[in-house]
């Protein structure tokens, strides 16, 4: 944030090196940082409320009289204080407290205190309130107005951050923080809007007569001016992104088309009309010589991956090469076995590179990569890696982008070969994503949507049982499998280790192979080597298997038409974008598919409505949109890649209709106020934005 370096920290009392240190930990080194560190609530302490009309979790200031202060000896230690006024009388309770405090509060003594009313052991208590004591029942409260409630770090209490508040307030005042309102006046206009200077001012020090219902949800003027300017830093950051990778050009693709017919003729069904629409699309793109950026969205089995290989058919047919990487090995083999089956009859080689490819067999294929040998190259994020060096690649293709992280795509750059020019960028995602997160975390991207399903797939019933009805869910899979039908049971954990998955799957497998001893069962987790794996996986498919226990590494991309029952065990441990996926692993027939989500009980409510949104939908779109209101961005798309928690005061959820209009602003400020951009990036996103251009 550019300003006065004389307007350090240490300007403010009571800042030393400690402090100013663990200010560092919220992000705040001068000023101005600080004045943007904003409360996320606020406390109405401007009236006394009588002790009588307390209710359970409501926070108030109350004043009474100490009745008694007594210590209580029970499993822990407490002090517990009787507090009355002439309606009533309230406890409050204090596990830390020295001899001292217990001799403030003698019998009679005037208390004033401030805390939140929950029911304990002796009716309505106050644990630990902020007190103060009295000389005199007529003193004055504060100033009227709410309290503001700062996101704090160890260390730093409220009442630190607010004095500190309270000087930064007054450089403010007398204009020594030149902050400089970077919109246009008339804009202020426009939307009634106060100046920078004022919504601070405001939301640091509200009065107490604002109406506490639009400071809550974000519908006060004061805080609309600093989410306007808050999206309008991030849609001007994505900008800055898009023109800097389109400032290098890339190699126009124009060839006959020949490849792509081939490969379209060679198909056993005809791609529908969505995908044609698509690729479509995405070929105009190709044909031009700035850097194609585009994300195609398509709901589970709208058949994303023939749209990247009728896209990569222009690429290898102008002599470019093509890489495709997705996020997981798994993933990345299923993309492999389906692209060489398609292209390697036409005359084109494929390549490989895993994160598991070792010694000998890495050294030949980043041979086959430099020298051009390896036309079309799939792989995980080992395409990533520095002795990776292609011989001139024209087209990336990216799989569930959101697994990779917005800025890190963009280092494939380097590997082009191409004198300068960018490679063309294909963002594929099979987890729908709501247009207000696709408006702002991928505003660097034209879209295409695949909003069409292969003909011949069958609707999926999906209902939800609870794991006492296990015999009953274990009977129903046996009668399935011997009617014909195979069936997936999925283990999920809650605890992100890959080991503890597997061991949870094995025991699975074991007690399903010991109930069902009729029954052929396999077990696929995370753990297997590569070729194990795809054994396991073509014996299911070939129907030399009727069980596959499986953990979540079948999500994506496996296609098995015979089989028509999923088990998920413990769905309310994951995203609802993420069942969806799994639970399209069914469904792929003609038969009439059903899934079963096997939850742990008790459910919470939020449990509850996520299963109920699984049970009520197969759309995709409409599942990632109720995700969101559920869960917030971050979960949805994996918040640690996409720089969205950085949002200081807009919410996607709540602000999401205003993208529209920052979009159409962020472009004019572009093109006729170029000076501000970099202040405003600069102001809001700080140090984040310059680690992210990686």
């Amino acid at each position: 944030m550019a300003m006065d370096p004389q307007l350090d920290l240490t300007r403010l009392k009571g800042v030393g090196p400690k402090l100013k240190e663990q200010l560092q930990r919220l992000n705040i080194e001068s000023l101005a940082e600080l004045l943007f560190h904003l409360p996320f609530r606020y406390e109405d302490r401007s009236r006394i409320q009588m002790i009588g009309s307390l209710q359970h979790q409501q926070p108030a200031v109350i004043q009474g009289e100490v009745r008694s202060a007594d210590v209580l000896f029970g499993k822990r230690r407490s002090m517990l204080v009787k507090l009355a006024d002439h309606s009533g009388v309230i406890s409050l309770r204090f596990y830390h407290f020295n001899a001292k405090q217990k001799n403030q509060f003698r019998k009679g003594a005037l208390v004033r205190c401030y805390g939140e009313a929950r029911r304990g052991a002796s009716g309505l208590e106050l644990y630990h309130p902020e007190y103060q004591l009295l000389d005199d029942a007529s003193e004055e409260l504060p100033e009227a107005r709410l309290t503001p409630v700062y996101p704090a770090t160890e260390g730093i209490s409220q009442q630190r951050l607010r004095l500190l508040m309270e000087q930064a307030l007054e450089f403010l005042r007398d204009d020594s923080v030149p902050l400089n309102d970077l919109l246009p006046p008339q804009w202020l206009a426009e939307w009634h809007l106060p100046t920078l200077k004022q919504a601070l001012l405001f939301l640091h020090q509200p009065p107490a007569d604002v109406q506490l219902e639009q400071l809550l949800n974000g519908s006060h003027t004061a805080q609309r001016r600093l989410i306007l300017e808050e999206l309008l830093a991030h849609q001007l950051s994505m900008h800055r992104l898009r023109s800097k990778v389109q400032q290098d050009g890339a190699p126009v693709m124009t060839p006959a088309g020949t490849l792509k017919q081939q490969l379209v003729a060679a198909l056993p069904f005809t791609p529908t009309n969505a995908q044609q629409r698509v690729t479509g699309e995405i070929l105009n793109d190709l044909s031009k010589p700035v850097p194609t950026l585009r994300l195609v969205q398509g709901d589970v089995g709208s058949g994303k991956t023939l749209v990247a290989a009728m896209a990569a058919c222009q690429a290898l047919e102008s002599g470019f090469q093509v890489a495709l990487m997705a996020p997981t090995e798994i993933l990345a083999e299923q993309h492999f076995i389906n692209m060489t089956r398609w292209f390697e009859p036409l005359g084109i080689k494929t390549g490989w590179l895993g994160g598991k490819t070792r010694g000998k067999a890495r050294n030949e294929s980043l041979q086959a990569i430099a020298s051009g040998d390896a036309q079309l190259v799939i792989g995980t994020h080992a395409l990533f890696q520095d002795e990776v060096q292609f011989q001139q690649l024209g087209l990336v293709i990216i799989d569930e982008q959101h697994r990779f992280g917005v800025h890190q795509r963009l280092s494939l750059k380097e590997k082009g070969n191409l004198n300068g020019q960018s490679p063309h960028q294909l963002i594929m995602t099979a987890t729908p994503i709501p247009r207000t997160l696709a408006m702002s975390a991928y505003a660097d991207l034209d879209t295409s949507i695949i909003d069409e399903l292969p003909p011949g797939r069958s609707p999926i019933q999906t209902v939800a049982v609870s794991d006492n009805r296990r015999e009953e869910v274990i009977y129903r899979v046996a009668s399935a499998c011997q009617g014909g039908a195979q069936a997936y049971w999925v283990c999920t954990l809650i605890e992100e280790s890959e080991a503890l998955q597997c061991q949870a799957a094995e025991n699975t497998a074991a007690e399903l192979t010991e109930q069902l001893p009729n029954l052929r069962i396999g077990l696929v987790h995370g753990r297997l080597k590569a070729q194990e794996k795809a054994a396991i996986m073509a014996q299911f498919k070939a129907h030399e298997l009727d069980l596959l226990v499986a953990t979540t590494v079948i999500e994506v991309g496996v296609d098995v038409p015979n089989a028509s029952l999923m088990v998920i065990e413990n769905p309310e441990r994951l995203g609802l974008a993420q069942l969806h996926q799994l639970r399209g692993r069914v469904g792929r027939g003609s038969v009439a598919s059903h899934c079963v989500l096997l939850y742990k009980t008790p459910l919470s409510m939020t449990g509850k409505q996520r299963l109920q949104v699984m049970r009520d939908s197969q759309d995709g779109f409409y599942i990632a949109e109720q995700d969101l209101m559920i869960r917030g961005p971050g979960e949805v798309l994996g918040t640690r890649q996409t720089g969205l928690q950085t949002l200081r005061v807009a919410d996607l959820q709540r602000d999401g209709e205003l993208l529209p209009a920052v979009r159409e602003m962020a472009t004019h400020l572009w093109n006729n106020h170029p000076s501000v951009v970099d202040p405003l990036i600069d102001r809001w996103l700080g140090e984040a934005e310059r680690f992210a251009g990686v």
